[in-house]
């Protein structure tokens, strides 16, 4: 059983930051990617950005430039640093962990969020 712990949400004002941290612990075969999602009351959830084993990094066009994630391999946490926060960042960010199993096939798995207000 893998679980994921996150931390770091809260209130900010706009221009602010945040930092999110999520630790995965637990039977992990090998880790795949781990990244971060967000969801806002009344909208589809939507990647924010996800980070390879080797590195590689993706983000959604409204973060790009102002967030930045990163991933301790030897601790399987992953990192969020968010800079200059909107209101429309708020949301609740959701970890995710993609596993390589021994069986040869993808499994995902997903914390239970955190909540980040950002205000006017």
């Amino acid at each position: 059983q893998v679980q994921l712990v996150e931390s770091g949400g809260g209130l900010v004002q706009a221009g602010g930051s945040l930092r999110l941290s999520c630790a995965a612990s637990g039977s992990i075969f090998s880790i795949n990617a781990m990244g971060w999602y967000r969801q806002a009351p009344g909208k589809q959830r939507e990647l924010v950005a996800y980070i390879t084993s080797g590195g590689n990094t993706n983000y959604g066009d409204p973060v790009k430039g102002r967030f930045s994630i990163s991933m301790d391999n030897a601790k399987n946490t992953v990192y969020l640093q968010m800079n200059s926060l909107k209101p429309e960042d708020t949301a609740v960010y959701y970890c995710n962990l993609i596993e390589n199993t021994s069986e040869g096939f993808l499994r995902d798995y997903w914390g239970q969020g955190t909540q980040v207000t950002v205000s006017s």
